[in-house]
C-alpha cells in the first residue's frame, strides 16, 4: 500500500505506536550509561524527523494557499494557529524542495576501478577505487540545485560491488546497474523502462513502445541518455531517487533538466514513484551539459 492510501488517523496511530514501543524499550535498558547514549542518539533522530514533518507541513500549507482551496484566515483556523504564523511558515522554502528531500540529502556515488594509458601510450596499472569525474560534476550541480531550494547535501561513496544502504530517507543514488547487482535487481521491477546489454554495449528500452535507446556517445557524438526514477526501497517503507546514464555523462543531463523543471515535476509527481528517460548533449571540452530534454512520459507503477 502506498503512503497516500493511508488515512491520516492511521498515520497518527502508527507514529504513536512506534514512539511508544521505542520509549518503553529505552526505559527498560538496565545500564544507565547505555540508556543515556541510546536516548541521546534517539533524541537527535526525533529532531531530524521533526524537521522533515515541518517541511512537509509548510509545503502543504503553501500548496493549499496557492491553489486557492483556503485563504490564510481559514487555514489558520484549520491548523489552530494565527494568520501571521501561517504567512511565516508558508512563505518559507519553495515547495519543490520536497521532490529532492525533506531533510539532509545524501547523494551516493559509485566507485569503480580505473585503468587506461599514460601520456606515452603505455598501459597503466589498475588504480584504486575512484569516482568518475563526470559523477563528481553531476554531484556538484545537484548540490547547487538543492542548496538553491534550501536543502543541505552531502555525498558518500558506494564501494566496489555496489552494496549501498537504500533503506533511509532523503537518498539519491547515482550508480549504473553494471556497478551494483542490488540496483540491477531493483531496476528489474520497473515494468516500463529497462537497462540491457549486448555485444554493442549498454542500452535502454521503453517496454511500452518497443523503442531501444542507445547512447549517441557510442557513435562518437557528444550526447547521452539517462534513466531517472523514484524507486522502492527494499524494506518497502519508502523510496529513493535514482539516476544513471548509459554512460556517466548522461547522469549530468538529468540534473541539468531538473534545474529547469523541478517545480513542474514536483507539482505533477510529489513523492510518488515514476521512471522516465532524459537525453542530453554536452560540451566535449568542459564536459558540462549544454542541453537536455525528457524523451519518454513519466511512467508510473500500476496502482501507484
Amino acid at each position: 500500500m502506498e503512503a497516500h492510501d493511508v488515512a491520516p488517523a492511521a498515520l497518527r496511530d502508527q507514529l504513536d505506536a512506534a514512539f511508544g514501543v521505542a520509549l518503553s524499550q529505552l526505559k527498560e535498558l538496565p545500564d544507565p550509561l547505555e540508556r543515556a547514549k541510546v536516548a541521546h542518539g534517539l533524541a537527535g533522530r526525533v529532531q531530524d524527523f521533526g524537521n522533515e514533518f515541518q517541511a512537509v507541513r509548510n509545503e502543504a500549507m503553501n500548496e493549499t494557499l496557492r491553489v486557492g482551496r483556503l485563504n490564510s484566515t481559514q487555514l489558520a483556523s484549520e491548523l489552530g494557529i494565527s494568520k501571521g504564523r501561517v504567512s511565516q511558515l508558508a512563505k518559507g522554502a519553495p515547495p519543490e524542495r520536497l521532490f529532492l528531500g525533506s531533510g539532509k540529502v545524501i547523494v551516493a556515488l559509485a566507485e569503480k576501478l580505473e585503468d587506461g594509458n599514460d601520456k606515452d601510450g603505455k598501459k597503466k596499472a589498475i588504480q584504486g577505487p575512484v569516482i568518475a569525474t563526470e559523477d563528481v560534476q553531476t554531484y556538484e550541480r545537484l548540490r547547487e540545485l538543492a542548496e538553491e531550494v534550501g536543502l543541505e547535501v552531502s555525498f558518500e561513496r558506494i564501494p566496489l560491488g555496489g552494496n549501498v544502504r537504500l533503506n533511509r530517507n532523503n537518498l539519491v543514488v547515482i550508480c549504473g546497474p553494471r556497478l551494483s547487482p542490488l540496483i540491477e535487481q531493483i531496476l528489474e521491477g520497473d515494468p516500463h523502462l529497462r537497462f540491457g546489454e549486448d555485444d554493442d554495449g549498454w542500452y535502454l528500452t521503453d517496454r511500452n513502445t518497443g523503442q531501444v535507446y542507445r547512447s549517441p556517445m557510442d557513435r562518437g557524438e557528444n550526447a547521452d541518455i539517462a534513466y531517472f526514477g523514484r524507486l522502492p526501497r527494499p524494506d518497502g517503507k519508502g523510496t529513493f531517487l535514482y539516476v544513471a546514464g548509459i554512460h556517466a555523462r548522461g547522469s549530468g543531463g538529468v540534473v541539468h533538466w531538473l534545474n529547469q523543471e523541478l517545480a513542474t515535476v514536483h507539482r505533477e509527481l510529489k513523492a510518488r514513484r515514476f521512471s522516465t528517460l532524459i537525453s542530453s548533449r554536452f560540451d566535449p571540452e568542459t564536459l558540462e551539459i549544454v542541453a537536455s530534454e525528457q524523451i519518454t512520459p513519466f511512467y508510473r507503477p500500476e496502482g501507484a
